[in-house]
């Protein structure tokens, strides 16, 4: 498995991985932080990324690759980018926000102490505990 680059959230009422499934790609767009936009920035052609559901799942559910490097939408701010994403894998257990708070390697990931970090990079050792995570087998339910 490629390393998970970074973590891309969004709002499942909006924007979700069932709706990037059914598209198959899409332009990841509407980013407008300051932080995120430059680490939207970084991503390459070819990088894996976690899509993160916020609201009430508060989930990385799924990976994404990114099949265009960040570019400046037309009609758009210029200080805005996009990178255009393709369907990659759906986790085979979410992952929570709570989960990943519990690990040691996340402890001073942007994740949890900046608001409206849309695009949150990680760590190699952090994207190992998330690809292990999202690869545990859902527990049946009784």
């Amino acid at each position: 498995m490629a390393a998970i680059k970074a973590i891309l959230e969004t709002e499942p009422s909006k924007y979700s991985f069932d709706d990037l499934e059914r598209d198959g790609k899409t332009s990841w767009d509407g980013v407008t932080n300051w932080g995120a936009l430059k680490n939207l920035e970084t991503l390459r052609v070819g990088d894996a990324v976690a899509i993160y559901h916020t609201g009430s799942q508060r989930a990385a559910v799924g990976i994404a690759i990114i099949s265009r490097a960040a570019y400046r939408m037309h009609g758009q701010p210029s200080k805005y980018l996009a990178v255009n994403v393709r369907t990659g894998r759906r986790f085979e257990s979410a992952v929570s926000l709570n989960e990943l708070r519990t690990e040691p390697a996340f402890a001073e990931s942007p994740l949890f102490g900046q608001g409206r970090l849309s695009v949150v990079l990680l760590t190699a050792v952090q994207s190992d505990i998330l690809d292990r995570l999202s690869r545990r087998k859902p527990v049946a339910a009784r």
